[in-house]
């Protein structure tokens, strides 16, 4: 099976993260602006709540509020290519995959591939991007120009030739460019990992949905089972264990789930559902698909 990756939201910044911008400076010379793989979201970090198996980092304040979450699939690293530790107050950029599904709740929630913790000390740039057979981003803004000393490898640390670039996505540490159109560097280290799986793993599932699970799905007696926390945690829900279920809370709606139990309450009345929610993973409750596709109404 084949995933597809988070979800993508509103657009707060486009193209190259970090300090030192790209600026072409050719005059008469006419520019198409090219779509780009991917798309970031800037801020600094003002709360972080630990989760089941991620934690979850709030940025902004006041009406100007988003949330993303971490877990050990996700790329942290500062301007240089160090990996960091993220942390209240830090100024971060995340890259999100732009033509992922959204989910329309509020503050915005993303997982993101890659975050990039920014620094006022540095003049260094990072991008973020897909890049063809002669080193040229997807948006048509940042050419490489790439020799033996390059330094590319996976997210194992692995060496990756330069000719393999083009079947990755990229994260491209670099100083200065030129000024010409499109911009050139000699980048000091390049970081790849996989680019994203474009096939929907199952059409029966809201692309919302399966962003959240992507291949964490079962099938028990006809009926497709997901992971009750992760997805009810991404949608907005509270979730409090029980001891062989959970309670489901936003504002007014309730739902009470219970291992085993095909009943279940919704506010003051009682549901049924046809294949009672199971333990089929270590500390992980499934429930029946179409439960999860009424929480997901619920916000639409």
């Amino acid at each position: 099976m084949k995933k597809i990756a988070p979800l993508a939201l509103s657009v707060l910044l486009l193209g190259t993260v970090s300090a030192y911008a790209e600026q072409p400076t050719t005059e008469g010379t006419e520019q198409v602006e090219k779509a780009g793989t991917f798309i970031q979201h800037r801020g600094n970090i003002t709360a972080v709540e630990q989760r089941e198996n991620a934690q979850l980092f709030t940025v902004g304040q006041d009406d100007n509020v988003f949330n993303f979450y971490v877990d050990d699939k996700t790329l942290v690293f500062d301007e240089h290519g160090n990996e960091v530790k993220l942390k209240i107050g830090d100024t971060i950029s995340l890259s999100i995959y732009a033509d992922q599904p959204m989910i329309l709740i509020y503050p915005p929630q993303y997982a993101p591939p890659v975050v990039i913790v920014e620094k006022d000390d540095t003049a260094n740039s990072v991008k973020v991007a897909q890049f063809d057979e002669n080193f040229l981003s997807d948006d048509g803004k940042l050419k490489l120009n790439l020799n033996e000393e390059s330094v590319i490898i996976n997210t194992k640390g692995e060496k990756v030739p330069a000719k393999e670039l083009q079947n990755y996505n990229a994260i491209v540490f670099y100083g200065p460019t030129t000024k010409s159109i499109p911009a050139q560097t000699a980048p000091e280290k390049i970081v790849v990992f996989p680019k994203l799986e474009e096939e929907v793993v199952n059409p029966e599932i809201a692309p919302e949905i399966q962003a959240i699970i992507g291949e964490d799905y079962k099938e028990v007696d006809g009926k497709i089972m997901v992971p009750l926390r992760i997805v009810a945690e991404e949608l907005d829900f509270k979730v409090a264990s029980t001891g062989n279920g959970a309670i489901i809370s936003k504002g007014a709606l309730s739902y009470t789930i219970t291992r085993g139990e095909t009943k279940y309450g919704h506010n003051r009345a009682l549901k049924h559902f046809d294949v009672a929610p199971a333990l089929l993973e270590k500390n992980k409750t499934y429930v029946e698909y179409d439960f999860v596709k009424e929480l997901l109404n619920h916000i639409k």
